[in-house]
């Protein structure tokens, strides 16, 4: 039988709602999140669902049914923890190993095992009191970092050393899943046995699924991206996370392991950052369907009858982790002043505390009334964040850190390396990173071919597969701290889009552009390019300067000559504001010596 119009009722109300919320809490500057979550208390059983009892007609505009899009909310976990996982790289945890592992891991180890213990002194059970103290212990990505960056605090002291802790938590949530779901396996048989059980077959699964992986994710995404069609990259993408999360949910596991496990197989390869900005928008939208969820199972009633105890437990566990984290960030190093700054950030609870908390409900480790207190204040405590981080930008001037721990340490999509990004890899592309490198400065590279990707990547050329002509994905490269960008692609249309979206995106940058002729590159510059090197014209150029100097012209005076032709050139080339006065473009430092190398066909590019 097809299925009725109110099958979809609640996926329906939740799209509508999605489309209210994200405009409107970007406008207040406030995450989503709590958008999301207010929707659902409002829209849920114990919200407009309630009154649907009286009133038939509110039925079509609330959540009657919250199994509905439950299912389909635990892909937004998934996806989530499959982002997270594509970040993650060795070499740079590594790199900042004192503060992520020292710094983050101690802060996640001392506060769950004293708020647990503290739960376990309220009454609840060992397993029970494990997941809370664990869940609390954690604090909000989605809301700290970008708090910090609005108030323009992630380069300080309590920026970087928040992103550590932060990055070490993120870490933390699968094993803590891991943990969860184990719990929740012995809950249900009530046996010491059915955690063995339960842990066999998931291991089988787990090393399985590496082994297959690390040997066929690879040449899969070689063969898709061979095939130029983005609808098939974007399937490509969907089969990976949900087909991962599936088979980890057939061995008893949470699905959010397993796209765990295949996004940590694909951190290290070359479509990483195009299979980020791919699945950005399927899991920003899964993730609010999953906190709807949550909010929808929150019976808020008792709370408000008596707030006492869910107030408490929000300034009870904020100021533990507080107390603890202070002496930790002293004890790793960080000044009086940024210790306290990351205390007071890092007190809160956070989306992944109701993560953990909403699956321990559901697998009958901890207590409904229980998990419905600690999430609140837990929600609470995230509400607060963006006002306190407000306070601490107004206060005296903040501290850098610039010793090599803090190295790297910088939101997960920018590392804060100044460099230069070259699009196309081909010839032109290569020569021009040959002689970025020469100069020591560093660069990173996107190509839209697979096999070219590949091949320098195996040379472990900074490179990476996709389609610059995508703004996410720049910005994903570094276009926010990037010294410039160079644009060698031979398809007009491609860099005339890529020009727009980086000058809109970074009016300083400097952006260096290849352009087919003398009227291409007008084009270019009446878009603000900051230079466009027409093949054609450089190609003279360089014919004249080699017979000149052919001839016996002295070497100096031609290159004089080059220049001073090379700039009527330009200036020719530049549009006018109107009145004869030339229109430049909005310049940056400028490179030293011409970026562009000796032309090639127009065809060459990627």
């Amino acid at each position: 039988m097809t299925p009725g119009p109110e099958n979809y009722k609640e996926l329906l109300l939740f799209l509508a709602t999605a489309g209210v919320i994200v405009p409107l809490f970007g406008r207040l500057k406030l995450s989503p999140v709590f958008g999301f979550l207010a929707a659902g208390i409002f829209l849920g059983p114990f919200g407009l669902g309630a009154l649907a009892k009286d009133l038939p007609w509110l039925s079509a505009v609330s959540i009657t049914d919250v199994g509905q899009i439950t299912h389909l909310a635990e892909f937004g976990v998934a996806f989530l923890l499959f982002m997270i996982a594509l970040e993650l790289s060795w070499n740079r945890l590594m790199l900042m190993r004192k503060l992520v592992f020292g710094l983050g891991g101690l802060q996640v180890l001392a506060s769950a095992v004293v708020l647990a213990t503290v739960a376990d002194l309220l009454g609840q059970k060992p397993a029970s009191a494990v997941v809370l103290g664990s869940a609390l212990a954690l604090s909000s990505t989605a809301i700290i970092l970008p708090s910090l960056a609005e108030r323009k605090l992630l380069n300080t002291t309590v920026g970087r050393a928040s992103f550590a802790v932060l990055l070490f938590q993120d870490l933390a949530v699968a094993p803590l899943l891991f943990m969860v779901t184990m719990l929740a396996a012995r809950a249900g048989t009530g046996l010491g046995s059915g955690l063995l059980y339960a842990l066999a077959p998931a291991a089988v699964v787990l090393i399985a699924m590496a082994g297959l992986g690390h040997l066929i994710l690879r040449p899969l995404f070689r063969l898709v991206a061979a095939t130029k069609s983005n609808e098939l990259f974007v399937a490509a993408c969907l089969l990976v996370v949900i087909g991962s999360g599936l088979v980890t949910a057939l061995s008893g596991q949470s699905m959010a392991i397993g796209a765990f496990i295949a996004g940590l197989l694909l951190a290290e390869t070359e479509y990483r950052r195009q299979i980020e900005v791919t699945i950005q928008p399927f899991q920003g939208l899964l993730l609010g369907l999953f906190f709807v969820s949550v909010g929808a199972r929150l019976d808020l009633s008792e709370i408000i009858a008596n707030p006492i105890p869910t107030i408490g437990v929000a300034l009870g566990f904020f100021a533990i982790k507080a107390v603890i984290l202070f002496p930790i960030a002293r004890l790793m190093g960080l000044p009086n002043r940024g210790a306290g700054e990351l205390a007071i950030v890092m007190g809160a609870g956070g989306e992944f505390a109701l993560i953990l908390i909403g699956a321990a409900v559901a697998g009958n480790v901890i207590p409904d009334q229980a998990g419905a207190t600690a999430s609140v204040a837990a929600t609470l405590t995230m509400i607060g964040v963006p006002l306190l981080i407000r306070i601490l930008a107004g206060g005296a001037a903040h501290t850098r850190m610039d010793e090599p721990a803090f190295a790297g340490l910088t939101p997960q999509h920018d590392d804060g390396l100044e460099r230069v990004i070259v699009v196309g890899y081909g010839r032109v592309g290569h020569l021009v990173a040959e002689m970025l490198t020469r100069h020591k400065l560093g660069f990173v590279a996107i190509d839209a071919d697979p096999v070219l990707v590949a091949k320098e990547r195996a040379r472990d050329h900074p490179i990476f597969y996709g389609d610059a002509t995508q703004i996410e994905l720049l910005r994903r490269c570094g276009i926010q701290s990037a010294r410039a960008l160079v644009v060698t692609l031979g398809n007009a249309d491609a860099v005339e889009s890529i020009v727009r979206a980086a000058r809109s995106e970074r009016p300083d940058l400097t952006i260096v552009a290849r352009a087919r002729d003398a009227e291409h590159a007008t084009e270019l510059y009446e878009l603000k390019v900051t230079d466009a090197v027409p093949e054609t014209i450089e190609a003279s150029l360089q014919l004249s300067q080699a017979v000149l100097v052919d001839i016996g012209i002295p070497m100096g005076l031609v290159i004089a000559s080059i220049h001073e032709k090379r700039d009527e050139f330009r200036k020719m080339l530049q549009p006018t504001d109107g009145s004869g006065t030339e229109r430049h473009a909005i310049r940056g430092p400028q490179p030293k010596g011409d970026l562009a190398p000796a032309p090639h066909s127009s065809s060459d590019g990627a």
